[in-house]
């Protein structure tokens, strides 16, 4: 029965609860068993407690035999039962298939008439219970479908309040990105924009050497007088651009071959020309190198080799390209720069060597190579001469080393000295063209001359053997045009066609006059006489 009784509070909701304990008045019996626990009163034990038998009386106990059985179910339908297949009800004990049944299983010995009594008790008050149930049932489905409701609503609240939180945070990120563009530059393409963050200036040293204080992209605008956004497209770095800021044509060479030169376009020409004469002209050169610097030429170059025994002449291959980027931009953070300003002005002073190609109809210019010094920028030579200073310096202790003297114009070395000093120049060229290589530079070795007194001896373009001067040869090719153009006229002698013949005889004249300046003067007295004349 503990089998029933369990099923039955269970499907009530009840739990098992403690005894409760023996009155004092009420002992227990001596040696009645003591159960620690017990049970709500069972359906069974209420019907015993009313006298109800529910319709079973003593003939329904009595034995029932197969053929009854069959019997009273011969012409009955299963499925015109009500209680047939039903598992959420118990039937009742009126019903008389059941009644069948219940005396059947009481036949068989399967339960007794007292548990099928409780049976059916407990099928009458699930019966009693159910509207209630159903009625909390039904109740819970509302309250369920009202929490689904209220947390779809409460979600879509949520989501579209996360929402209007996104576009905020995007309309706020697109004006900080649309402010940051018109006063601040943070990228400028690939590869070199990683101390674009660096704000801080040695201004210490920066005042010290007369340089404009500047630390920041909006201070360097601001002192070139051009604004951010017009900054940054002059300074991008683009591996793939639809427009360049250089215009490339190519002369050729005195050697052979063609030479590729990049003249900047209006608006970077007067940027580069800023750089030039407020930053680059106030970093002092080098006491080696003398192509432009102030005070300096081929005359002061050449002069230091005059009158010696041993001349040597190297050459840097590719000078101005073999400079990158990251070079110059270390020229600027020695002066003083911070990187973010570093970065722009070696930006604007450098270029990538391109190819130009159709796409789609389209023309584009594509870069082969890494950004480096351009030729035909006011900028290149200079900036040369500060990334040149480590290998001066290297090569003139070389050269004090052995006995030579040492000099450098552009991507000119000279190396001279007095006869004893012959037996090491193979030992000299070496350690240049190592020294060269370790400094990021290439010796070329098709213009590597070593001159001796018995041959003439040439430093860029003069004669050194006794005294710096010009060639005779050439001295003689003017004196030849000066004196036909006496007769025939200036125009007449452009026989090479030059564009501006006379442009270029002048600057031949001063040329002379630098080197021979006694033999320069009465070449440029010549040439006014011959001017005047043609005026009149």
């Amino acid at each position: 029965m503990n089998v029933f009784r369990r099923l039955f509070g269970w499907l009530l909701g009840r739990r098992l609860k403690p005894a409760p304990s023996l009155p004092a008045s009420r002992p227990a019996a001596p040696g009645s068993p003591q159960s620690p626990m017990t049970v709500a009163p069972t359906p069974a034990e209420v019907v015993a407690k009313k006298g109800r038998s529910y319709g079973l009386d003593a003939g329904d106990y009595l034995p029932i035999s197969r053929e009854e059985i069959k019997e009273a179910a011969r012409g009955r339908s299963l499925f015109a039962n009500a209680w047939f297949g039903r598992r959420d009800r118990i039937p009742p004990a009126d019903d008389p298939r059941t009644a069948t049944i219940d005396r059947a299983m009481a036949t068989q010995g399967f339960l007794s008439p007292e548990e099928l009594a409780e049976i059916h008790a407990v099928g009458e008050e699930m019966e009693r219970l159910r509207p209630t149930a159903e009625h909390v049932g039904h109740q819970a489905a509302l309250a369920g479908v009202a929490a689904v409701e209220a947390d779809r609503a409460e979600r879509a609240r949520i989501k579209a309040q996360r929402k209007a939180e996104a576009a905020e945070r995007k309309r706020l990120r697109a004006e900080a990105i649309a402010l940051r563009r018109r006063e601040d530059i943070v990228f400028l393409g690939r590869k070199v924009s990683a101390r674009l963050g660096e704000r801080a200036s040695r201004v210490d040293d920066l005042q010290r050497a007369g340089l404009p204080v500047l630390s920041t992209p909006a201070e360097l605008a601001l002192a070139m007088r051009v604004s951010i956004p017009r900054l940054r497209w002059l300074a991008f770095h683009a591996e793939v651009a639809t427009r360049v800021h250089y215009v490339q044509f190519r002369v050729p060479k005195k050697s052979g071959g063609e030479r590729v030169l990049s003249a900047p376009r209006s608006s970077l020409r007067r940027v580069q020309r800023w750089i030039l004469d407020q930053v680059l002209k106030n970093i002092p050169a080098g006491p080696h190198a003398h192509g432009f610097v102030a005070g300096r030429s081929i005359l002061t170059n050449a002069t230091p080799h005059a009158g010696k025994a041993v001349v040597v002449n190297l050459d840097l291959e590719d000078f101005f390209p073999s400079i990158g980027f990251p070079r110059v931009r270390k020229v600027f953070e020695q002066a003083g720069y911070s990187g973010a300003v570093s970065t722009i002005l070696a930006l604007l002073c450098t270029e990538c060597p391109r190819k130009t190609v159709t796409y789609q109809g389209e023309t584009l210019h594509v870069a082969t190579g890494p950004r480096g010094l351009p030729q035909g920028a006011c900028t290149s030579p200079v900036l040369s001469n500060h990334v040149a200073i480590r290998l001066d310096r290297r090569l003139a202790g070389v050269a004090t080393k052995l006995g030579f003297a040492y000099t450098r114009y552009a991507d000119d070395l000279t190396f001279s000295g007095p006869s004893e000093v012959d037996a090491k120049v193979g030992y000299l060229l070496a350690k240049v063209r190592h020294i060269a290589q370790e400094e990021g530079f290439a010796i070329n070795a098709k213009k590597t001359r070593v001159l001796r007194r018995n041959a003439r001896q040439e430093v860029t373009g003069l004669v050194v053997n006794d005294r710096p001067g010009v060639r005779r040869d050439e001295i003689r090719r003017l004196r030849a045009i000066l004196h036909r153009a006496r007769t025939e006229g200036l125009a007449s002698q452009n026989r090479e066609g030059r564009p501006d013949f006379r442009a270029w005889l002048l600057g031949k004249i001063a040329f002379v006059r630098m080197a021979r300046p006694e033999v320069g003067e009465r070449l440029l007295a010549e040439f006014h006489e011959i001017d005047r004349g043609r005026s009149a």
